[in-house]
């Protein structure tokens, strides 16, 4: 039989005058403070604690414990029943005399367990639930929830926090591990977090019913804007088992992938999961968000031969209405040659000319086909993809060319038709997904992607690249490779 521990001083009525070793974020017993600068604070109040109700709650340790992990029991690798041991913060099965936990609570002399699903906590080997106060930090951490009034102001006014080491972070925008290849995921999560509708339909709807694809993704949205984290980061891990799973493991964590490639799949899978229609526009809160149509008008072409001459013969002229998530964007083809004095130059081309793809006027010939293309519907947030990489048979061949954009106000009127009068065609820019080809120390080639993100509440940029978060200065977002963004329209 094991000893029970003594009580400790932390059982007593602690000190209102003592300061509190951690930031303690309890439902009851911290609040935002309002700072003089109009920036909220998470930190702890000085505040009565009462005595526990059970000693071996002395036992439990705060920094053993990461809940971003797959749910699965250490032992048995099942997912079925599974709690976690609040002193060592690993996983196991049941709570039963024949379970896993049973057994752990025996020989480690560990007795505190949380159901990561009840999010009820027992005390082992006895069996008993324990209710206490001082466990709803912890609980807030497996589950985070927010109230309307707090999403609201996520983007209105700055809020600090501090991890269990005291460490300052800003919630929303905090790094994403790379677990092994997994960082074209990472910049695609961080860029989604700046959708606002999407964000806020993750964190305020009972998804409950939905697939465990949208739940872990909408569990790893509302971890990212934790005020209360125990750590200064996140791991994607869990969600990234069940992408794995999903998607037949096109995309892995031990893999690197496009990330254009990973957010067309992602999109179209939450879109179904959420109970879309393949047919229907507005149908899920993916569709609301970024769905748009352009209007498509194609003439085949004929070459006929007339002697030395070749003809050109132009067909009947057909017109769809297609919808999509995504526009896509040809760069134009680097300079081939470049003199002496030319050769560290780096070529350029502004936003506005590759967006001439959309203006009902220019041509474009693929195929035996003339093509042009107007947009007849706007969406709410805009995804460009600005094409890079070009495939044959041998290898992919990347265009370095830099893309200048306005970061606010980008007029989409020009390529729009039918546009409401009570709608904006001007668009702000909330994501910036950047490609950069770093050479190894073996002499290969290595891709790292990276995300540029605005913070709304203070007008402020921050540059993400896995655990990685730093400000950046609006100037110096120009001068990467931008892959893919994401554009806001401005309301009226």
């Amino acid at each position: 039989m094991s000893k029970r521990p003594t009580k400790s001083s932390s059982d007593q009525i602690s000190d209102p005058s003592t300061p509190s070793k951690r930031q303690k974020f309890e439902t009851n017993g911290v609040d935002e403070v309002q700072a003089e600068d109009n920036v909220l604070e998470f930190s702890p109040e000085k505040e009565i604690v009462p005595p526990n109700d059970n000693l071996y709650l002395d036992t439990i340790d705060r920094t053993m414990l990461d809940f971003d992990f797959e749910k699965l029991c250490s032992v048995s690798l099942s997912n079925l029943n599974v709690y976690a041991c609040l002193v060592c913060g690993k996983y196991y099965q049941g709570r039963g005399q024949s379970s896993h936990a049973y057994f752990h609570s025996l020989h480690e002399d560990h007795h505190v367990y949380i159901n990561l699903a009840s999010l009820k906590v027992y005390i082992l080997p006895d069996g008993y639930e324990v209710k206490s106060a001082t466990l709803s930090d912890i609980k807030y951490v497996v589950n985070p929830t927010y109230s309307k009034e707090k999403v609201s102001r996520l983007d209105k006014q700055p809020i600090v926090a501090y991890d269990l080491t005291n460490k300052k972070y800003l919630p929303g925008f905090v790094g994403l591990n790379n677990i092994k290849q997994n960082d074209y995921l990472n910049v695609v999560i961080q860029a989604l977090t700046r959708v606002t509708p999407l964000r806020n339909f993750c964190m305020l709807e009972d998804l409950s019913s939905r697939s465990e694809l949208v739940q872990r993704f909408a569990v790893l949205i509302r971890k990212l804007w934790n005020p209360k984290s125990f750590k200064a980061h996140v791991s994607p891990h869990e969600l990234l088992q069940e992408i794995s799973a999903t998607s037949n493991k096109k995309f892995k964590l031990t893999e690197q992938s496009d990330p254009l490639d990973f957010l067309a799949w992602f999109l179209n899978k939450i879109h179904i999961d959420l109970g879309g229609s393949r047919t229907k526009p507005g149908t899920s809160i993916i569709h609301k968000v970024f769905q748009g149509k352009v209007r498509m008008q194609t003439q085949t072409v004929k070459v006929l031969n007339e002697g030395d001459r070749a003809r050109f013969e132009g067909r009947q002229v057909t017109e769809q209405i297609i919808p999509f998530l995504f526009l896509t964007l040809e760069l134009p083809p680097p300079p081939l040659f470049q003199d002496e004095m030319e050769k560290n130059i780096i070529p350029q081309v502004a936003l506005s000319t590759i967006l001439q793809k959309y203006d009902g006027v220019t041509i474009q010939e693929l195929s035996g086909q003339r093509k042009r293309f107007k947009i007849s519907q706007l969406s709410p947030f805009l995804i460009l993809h600005i094409k890079r990489f070009t495939k044959n048979n041998f290898f992919a061949e990347k265009n370095p060319t830099i893309v200048n954009f306005p970061i606010k106000n980008l007029d989409m009127g020009p390529y729009a038709e039918g546009t409401p009068e009570n709608q904006s065609t001007l668009y702000d820019l909330v994501a910036n997904i950047t490609h950069e080809s770093v050479t190894t120390p073996t002499g290969g080639e290595k891709h790292v992607f990276r995300v540029q993100v605005r913070d709304k509440s203070r007008d402020e940029w921050m540059q993400i690249q896995d655990l990685y978060v730093e400000e950046i200065r609006k100037e110096m977002i120009f001068l990467g490779e931008s892959y893919v963004q994401i554009w806001e329209r401005q309301k009226l």
